[in-house]
């Protein structure tokens, strides 16, 4: 039980960034699937929103490794 706040805080923690990952890359894949000639311009912005993403995943391992 003393575990306890540490896996509802990478619990909480994750479950945004990973919900944002999985809409990035789906609007992603559709703007390249309706114009595939745009894909040099979407993949850049997209691994960028990803990463910002995954940084606050992290930031949730970090503070639950702390308590």
């Amino acid at each position: 039980m003393e575990n306890l706040p540490s896996a509802i805080a990478i619990g909480a923690g994750a479950l945004g960034p990973g919900l944002a990952i999985g809409f990035i890359g789906m609007k992603a894949m559709e703007a390249i699937g309706r114009n595939p000639d745009a894909s040099s311009k979407i993949l850049p912005p997209m691994l960028l929103g990803m990463a910002f993403a995954e940084a606050i995943a992290i930031y949730a391992l970090v503070i639950a490794f702390i308590k």
